[in-house]
């Protein structure tokens, strides 16, 4: 086991172990900042009352449906911005004049527009998804070798094959980092979404637990999120480096 193992096996065990050590210490008022063990307690009960499990899927469903459609249209728009300039210069700036405004400043107008209903949410989800696939899909068909694209069509393919053939699976591994990438925005996008007034939700609960200072639950839902958000991120890096296994 080389070093970087050993760093890597480390890591939480060092982080969590500086956590009890300020907890202990008292460097911190313990009822704003309470230790590891009555993190862990507070998310034992959490998932143990049934209320953890209903929130989790709440938010798990958001942010799936949020993020397929997101992911889908982001790489649609992307791929046409992309290889044809007459759309790249009919979109392109709107979508770079919109890219940079965060989902979290669209809560006050989503609430008016779709109340308190799930579309809100799923809009808020999709918004920050988007734009990050919209983006690398972009960039990843413009930056093809033009020498294949060259190829490709001095043998007689068609723009259509050629698209499918030759500049899709070179562009797949951009694409990838930005569907990757979606993976963690459509996470933190959801915080903003449930604060757009929800019933359910993880965000939701750690809302509910910080107006009545149970900080304890508050911070096991944070950590809850990490964990989910980790595990959906390595699992979409074992998918696709099963599905683009060129991308090396």
């Amino acid at each position: 086991m080389n070093a970087s193992q050993v760093a890597r096996l480390a890591s939480v065990p060092l982080l969590i172990a500086l956590w009890q050590g300020v907890s202990a210490l008292q460097f911190v008022n313990p009822v704003l900042f309470p230790s590891p063990w009555e993190v862990a307690h507070s998310l034992w009960d959490y998932l143990g009352a049934g209320d953890g499990w209903a929130d989790l899927l709440a938010s798990l469903s958001r942010v799936g449906v949020g993020y397929v459609v997101g992911a889908a249209a982001g790489v649609l728009v992307g791929i046409h911005t992309g290889t044809r300039p007459f759309i790249a210069g009919l979109l392109s700036p709107a979508l770079q004049l919109l890219r940079p405004i965060p989902p979290i400043a669209f809560v006050p107008v989503v609430i008016v527009w779709f109340g308190l209903t799930e579309w809100g949410k799923w809009f808020l989800v999709c918004w920050g998804v988007f734009f990050a696939v919209w983006l690398s899909a972009h960039m990843g068909v413009q930056r093809v070798n033009e020498n294949l694209v060259r190829a490709a069509l001095s043998l007689g393919t068609g723009r259509q094959r050629l698209l499918w053939t030759v500049q899709l699976p070179a562009a797949a591994p951009v694409i990838l980092v930005g569907l990757r990438t979606a993976v963690s925005i459509a996470f933190y996008t959801l915080v903003a979404a449930e604060l757009a007034g929800a019933f359910a939700g993880i965000a939701y609960r750690m809302e509910i637990s910080q107006q009545n200072m149970q900080i304890g639950h508050t911070m096991a839902g944070l950590v809850l999120l990490g964990v989910v958000s980790a595990c959906a991120d390595k699992l979409f890096e074992w998918g696709s480096t099963r599905l683009v296994h060129w991308k090396a």
